[in-house]
């Protein structure tokens, strides 16, 4: 495990090492599941940005509800525009 303390939900966790396998799958670490709450069956994304993987958890569109809440919609429209 190398010490490079990333800062993950205000922890710091280290950075594990991890082996693709021949049929290209990786396990994410116990450690690192745990933090971010992923659970079997979850889907993630992966984005590659240049050389570098991210993976992003996926959410339904249930989760998203209400997450604007108390947001201002009001906008100012042009005199001419109704």
């Amino acid at each position: 495990m190398a010490s490079i303390g990333l800062p993950l939900n205000e922890q710091e966790i280290d950075m594990n090492t991890v082996t693709v396998s021949s049929k290209y799958q990786v396990v994410i670490p116990k450690e690192i599941r745990e933090a971010v709450g992923i659970v079997p069956g979850q889907k993630l994304g992966v984005v590659a940005v240049g050389k570098q993987l991210k993976v992003v958890q996926l959410r339904g569109i249930e989760e998203l509800r209400g997450f604007c809440k108390g947001m201002d919609t009001t906008i100012e429209r042009d005199s001419h525009r109704f």
